[in-house]
């Protein structure tokens, strides 16, 4: 792959991934009520789901995405309903995990398989990242090469793009946390993400096939 057309696809997915989505809403999260190991473990979780996205694509289930019109309506109600259902357990939550105890945020214990699914069912339950897949590789290919390294090189930087982006907002929210430690704060944040989740997840029930191509956002 030629430097300038791997530089144009560099650009293209770095201000993708950027744009707040679900994923760094998460991350964002984690970094605040857990820690940046949770945000890590998240983070790589949603990665290996996007890896997997990005394998469908490859072998021509983001072609029948774009042109079956149930399976769009499946996934894209099966994504909405996990959104939407992230969000009504964030706002009511109770919130007594973060509070001030002598000046320090007290430590959270967490499950790590359940941060660990979480950050992947995200990520796979999201018919965008297919769309992204299906819609950007095949302008960047070079199909008088070998496809494999193609897609590996586009996939890995895409992951590795990604996981840098999420830990970046989960180590600045985790850096705030000081000013969450008011429960007052703390319960608005939790009502405005657990919000932000569910409106994304009814917005996703609006995406429509024809607009996929352009409106499309992995993270």
């Amino acid at each position: 792959m030629a430097f300038d057309i791997y530089f144009a696809y560099l650009t293209i997915s770095f201000f993708t991934i950027v744009s707040p989505g679900a994923a760094i809403l998460l991350a964002i999260h984690n970094g605040l009520s857990l820690d940046l190991k949770a945000v890590a473990l998240s983070s790589f979780a949603n990665i290996l789901g996007l890896f997997l996205l990005s394998s469908v694509a490859m072998f021509g289930v983001g072609v029948l995405l774009q042109t079956s019109s149930i399976f769009f309506l499946t996934l894209k109600i099966i994504g909405a309903g996990y959104l939407i259902y992230l969000g009504f357990k964030q706002i009511f939550s109770s919130h007594t995990h973060l509070i001030r105890e002598k000046g320090t945020v007290k430590r959270v214990d967490y499950n790590s398989w359940k941060v660990f699914q979480k950050g992947f069912l995200l990520a796979v339950t999201n018919p965008k990242p297919i769309l992204f897949f299906t819609a950007i590789f095949p302008l960047f290919m070079d199909k008088n090469s070998s496809i494999l390294p193609q897609f590996l090189i586009m996939t890995g930087t895409f992951m590795l793009v990604s996981f840098l982006s999420l830990m970046f907002y989960g180590y600045m929210s985790g850096a705030a946390k000081a000013w969450f430690f008011d429960e007052r704060r703390l319960g608005i944040f939790y009502r405005v993400s657990g919000s932000l989740f569910v409106l994304m997840g009814i917005g996703m029930l609006f995406v429509e096939q024809s607009n996929t191509k352009i409106e499309i956002k992995a993270n």
